[in-house]
């Protein structure tokens, strides 16, 4: 496991600019509407400059609509994140976090913030930025819960179906969810942009002084996309449930997820290593679920204490499964 070493000061470069070319879009309100949509793939060539997320903090409501909701706080791996830019400051790409949650039993479930498309702008100058993107939360097993008892058995009954390529034992067949600005408008285009969530109310254990710069995204969570058989879309309604009950309902429908990105100061991109990184994270936490970088935390409360599942949830969502494979092999 490499040691994360943090920049603090910026790489040579720079040279800025676009914003002096696009002046709607200020720093006070930006206005990204004149700007296309990039694949968030295919403009990797445009990427000179790069600021890491070098400690993605998290946080919701693991009993959203209650009195209490407890809200819940989570540093995801460390340097997962990370958003590309040119020398001028126009952003071209974004590598998107990822997350594994354990289900006894079942094994790991992997979750990714799949990042579809993203336009926006940096400027190194006033430490400032602001970003569009369409994001989709992405849910799929690590190889060891395919080999686990469950795991087998939910496998076979895809295959017996001929419905093994929706099973999501993998990225490209994962589960996904849909995500809003908010749930009202049905908008899709989910902004980063300067500041913190919660700002002058976080916990001491969220706040990096040591990082060069900040900001923060705040989606609500959608629907699942049930665009399979009745079985499939059955199955995955069970494994989402699993999931929530192992994360504490991260990612409940018309929950808030949010977190502050704490960046370390501007670097020179490799280009090679830019394409790979996401799928060197991805082969770590699938083969011995921990990041290249180091782990992120223990989801917390705000005084600290750690979250804890209730063992009779997972016990009801086991039992669910169990009808599920007596209903279908």
């Amino acid at each position: 496991m490499q040691k994360l070493k943090p920049n603090h000061i910026p790489a040579k470069g720079w040279k800025g600019g676009f914003l002096k070319k696009n002046p709607e879009m200020n720093y006070t309100t930006p206005n990204l509407g004149s700007l296309d949509f990039n694949d968030n793939l295919h403009k990797i060539q445009n990427i000179k400059r790069q600021q890491r997320v070098l400690w993605p903090e998290f946080t919701w409501e693991t009993k959203k609509g209650q009195k209490d909701p407890k809200r819940c706080f989570q540093m995801f791996a460390p340097d997962i994140s990370r958003v590309g830019y040119d020398n001028t400051g126009q952003s071209w790409s974004i590598i998107c976090p990822q997350q594994g949650t354990f289900i006894p039993g079942v094994g790991t479930f992997n979750v990714e913030v799949t990042v579809k498309g993203q336009k926006g702008w940096v400027d190194e100058a006033n430490k400032s930025l602001a970003v569009d993107m369409i994001v989709k939360p992405k849910i799929w097993f690590s190889p060891a819960a395919n080999e686990s008892a469950y795991g087998k058995l939910l496998w076979s009954i895809f295959e017996l179906n001929n419905l093994g390529y929706c099973f999501p034992s993998e990225k490209t067949k994962a589960i996904e969810l849909n995500t809003y600005q908010t749930t009202s408008q049905k908008t899709t285009t989910i902004t980063l942009r300067d500041g913190l969530f919660m700002e002058g109310d976080l916990p001491p254990f969220t706040i990096h002084k040591e990082a060069w710069s900040h900001a923060n995204v705040e989606v609500e969570i959608g629907e699942i996309d049930l665009n399979h058989s009745d079985l499939v879309n059955e199955f995955n309604t069970i494994m989402m449930k699993a999931f929530n009950i192992g994360s504490g309902n991260m990612l409940q429908q018309g929950n808030i997820l949010a977190w502050n990105v704490w960046f370390d100061a501007p670097s020179i991109v490799n280009r090679k290593e830019w394409e790979n990184h996401a799928d060197v994270w991805r082969r770590s936490i699938d083969v011995d679920h921990c990041s290249p970088d180091g782990p992120g935390t223990d989801p917390r409360f705000a005084d600290g204490s750690i979250f804890n599942v209730e063992k009779e949830l997972f016990a009801e969502v086991i039992n669910e499964i169990k009808k599920f494979i007596k209903k279908h092999l």
